[in-house]
């Protein structure tokens, strides 16, 4: 368990590190993902791409357990 935690922290650091690249190629802000402001707050949460990264991760590891 332990060595999961470690890998799941590298891989959220990973995508931190990776975010402002990947605004450049559309990812956070595709169709579909909730944003909302209210005067100085903004609320946003990024469901289509939430999806779309689950279904690429998915895929990439049933592809190496093959």
């Amino acid at each position: 368990m332990f060595k999961g935690l470690i890998t799941l922290g590298v891989i959220i650091a990973l995508v931190g590190l990776a975010r402002p690249w990947l605004s450049r190629i559309g990812l956070g802000r595709l169709p579909g993902d909730i944003a909302l402001e209210w005067g100085s707050f903004r609320f946003y949460f990024p469901v289509t791409t939430s999806l779309l990264l689950s279904l690429l991760l998915s895929l990439v590891l049933w592809f190496f357990r093959k």
